[in-house]
């Protein structure tokens, strides 16, 4: 089918600049044919942000980038209104929010404030500035990056805004013989500067829509929400995962399947997306952090003993 020839294509694209990550690369394409948003958390250095500049020029999209530090505005992400003294009127100038890849690099690193403008974009792809609201480009994915929290001048993304990324991943450091292969790729220029486009964002739309029709068998939907409902009644879970999750956890199963040369979703698509879609939904109460449990390890647990559906 042509929709999955185009995730391949922009996969091999990907797989000439980002190396050794083919499992995070396959991820980050799930997300995107989902409709969904990703948070990259990692230390620095490892190509988060090359990996979303080549996205954006594989699917011959606009991309902009926006630095979150501590002073920034939320006009600064949404765009704001100038008054025009020669027209004698106000004019609106687009933030960077405006793009078809967006890469928010450090978002732990602004204001819970400046955090909070990005709620209503991920979730209904528009802003509302002045009373008006504004319709994003299509496709619209956010890839943001975040420090781990113990580094110095973060602060911690409220739930809310978690639960607005479809997944958390992590790029890591590579095997040492991939690095070897970074290392002489850009010996002379960098890959990324010899990519090109392979597909269009009308592309990247129909592989949305083709998504939506993965079939997803009653059983398959239920082995979801049973994954779900045992984090609302762990004991150790002081915040468990939302219906937004479920939403989340049942696409990403769509899209997987469909990048998998299939029409429907099977379990092993659930298991294996269920800790990078749900982990960073959930919040452990104090005992259990105490205790050294962590949301990855939780999920798996809960997805362990879980009854797989026949």
């Amino acid at each position: 089918m042509e929709t999955l020839g185009t995730a391949r294509r922009i996969e091999e694209n990907l797989a000439t600049v980002i190396r050794g990550k083919a499992g995070t690369v396959r991820r980050l394409l799930v997300a995107l044919a989902a409709g969904g948003h990703v948070l990259l958390e990692d230390v620095p250095g490892t190509g988060k942000t090359t990996l979303a500049k080549s996205l954006a020029r594989s699917i011959d999209g606009e991309f902009r980038r926006i630095q979150f530090t501590p002073d920034l505005l939320p006009a600064d992400i949404t765009g704001s209104s100038y008054y025009n003294a020669k027209e004698a009127a106000f004019e609106f100038h687009e933030g960077p929010v405006f793009a078809n890849v967006l890469l928010g690099d450090e978002i732990n690193r602004t204001s819970p404030r400046t955090q909070s403008a990005l709620l209503e974009v991920m979730s209904e792809n528009q802003i509302t500035i002045d009373g008006r609201r504004r319709t994003l480009p299509e496709p619209f994915f956010v890839i943001a990056t975040q420090n781990p929290i113990e580094f110095h001048g973060t602060y911690p993304l409220p739930e809310a805004q978690l639960d607005r990324f479809t997944m958390r991943l992590a790029l890591g450091y590579p095997a040492p013989a991939d690095e070897i292969d970074i290392l002489y790729s850009q010996n002379d220029t960098h890959p990324y500067e010899g990519l090109a486009a392979v597909a269009t964002c009308a592309d990247v739309r129909a592989l949305q829509e083709a998504v939506k029709r993965v079939r997803v068998d009653r059983s398959v939907a239920e082995y979801i929400l049973h994954i779900v409902d045992a984090t609302r009644s762990d004991p150790r879970l002081a915040l468990s995962v939302s219906p937004r999750g479920s939403l989340a956890l049942y696409r990403t199963a769509q899209a997987a399947a469909l990048l998998s040369s299939r029409t429907y979703a099977l379990p092993e698509d659930i298991r294996d997306l269920a800790g990078p879609v749900l982990a960073h939904r959930i919040m452990l109460d104090t005992k259990a952090r105490y205790a050294g449990a962590d949301a990855q390890g939780v999920i798996a647990e809960i997805v362990d003993r879980t009854p797989v559906p026949r």
